[in-house]
């Protein structure tokens, strides 16, 4: 049997409720509706659940009660990773954890939670690269903006971390792959979509209106990368394995 939700956490920690409250089958996958559904084999039962936040935080209150509020939220970041497999791993030891498995999580012996484990530090790493890696751009307006294109989709994870760095500064961090970003005014924090032309125009900084100053402190920035830079000592092996080329399109000093 096949859970098909709608792709959110909340929609995630409901198939949970429904799995116990219904006595359901363990299982076999996870599928967004909509995205992953049409994956099912022909011969899988397809079960729709749907989301109710008040189920959803049932479980997340069942969860932090049995391991803590810190190590409850590995499971949101886990979730992160848009890796089904990685959802059924964290969907079977939850099972486990309300089935009297407290320490399951320390069983790395177990398939699922080595499997969430390595997941969990994939997300881990790549939130602490887009804290190193982002960029603004200073628009006309006063708007900073800054394009993302991680691996995974930890811009929840980041938001709090520059909210408290640029608390008294209006910005804009984009995710172009999952198109979707989150704005901050200085007093709150907003999610937004942007239309595909926006999306684009975003992605193309010439098109938008930047500050005048704006290009001064990009030569400042390269100028200080450049001086910094030892050539005898350039190891470019080293370099990649911490500024994967990945990232480059969206670093000045690497334009």
């Amino acid at each position: 049997m096949n859970y098909i939700f709608d792709g959110s956490y909340a929609g995630f920690l409901c198939c949970v409720f429904n799995y116990f409250s219904r006595q359901d089958e363990d299982p076999n996958a996870l599928l967004v509706d909509g995205k992953d559904a049409l994956q099912s084999s022909f011969f899988d039962t397809n079960e729709t659940i749907m989301t109710d936040d008040s189920q959803a935080k049932r479980v997340q209150k069942g969860l932090e009660s049995k391991l803590g509020k810190s190590i409850a939220k590995d499971f949101f970041r886990v979730f992160l990773s848009e890796d089904p497999k990685a959802w059924l791993s964290s969907f079977i030891i939850i099972s486990k954890i309300f089935k009297n498995q407290p320490d399951i999580l320390n069983n790395f012996g177990d398939k699922d939670v080595l499997y969430f484990s390595q997941t969990l530090k994939k997300v881990s790493r790549e939130r602490h690269r887009m804290k190193a890696f982002i960029r603004f751009n200073k628009s006309n307006d006063g708007l900073f903006f800054a394009i993302i294109e991680p691996d995974f989709n930890v811009l929840p994870l980041i938001v709090d971390f520059f909210k408290n760095r640029y608390a008294d500064q209006k910005w804009l961090i984009y995710d172009v792959k999952r198109n979707y970003g989150l704005i901050y005014d200085t007093i709150n924090i907003t999610e937004v979509k942007l239309s595909t032309n926006q999306t684009n125009s975003l992605i193309k900084t010439p098109t938008i209106t930047l500050d005048e100053k704006d290009s001064h402190y990009q030569n400042l920035w390269n100028r200080y990368y450049k001086s910094t830079n030892i050539e005898a000592k350039r190891n470019i092996k080293l370099h990649l394995q911490h500024v994967p080329k990945r990232y480059w399109k969206y670093l000045p000093e690497k334009n």
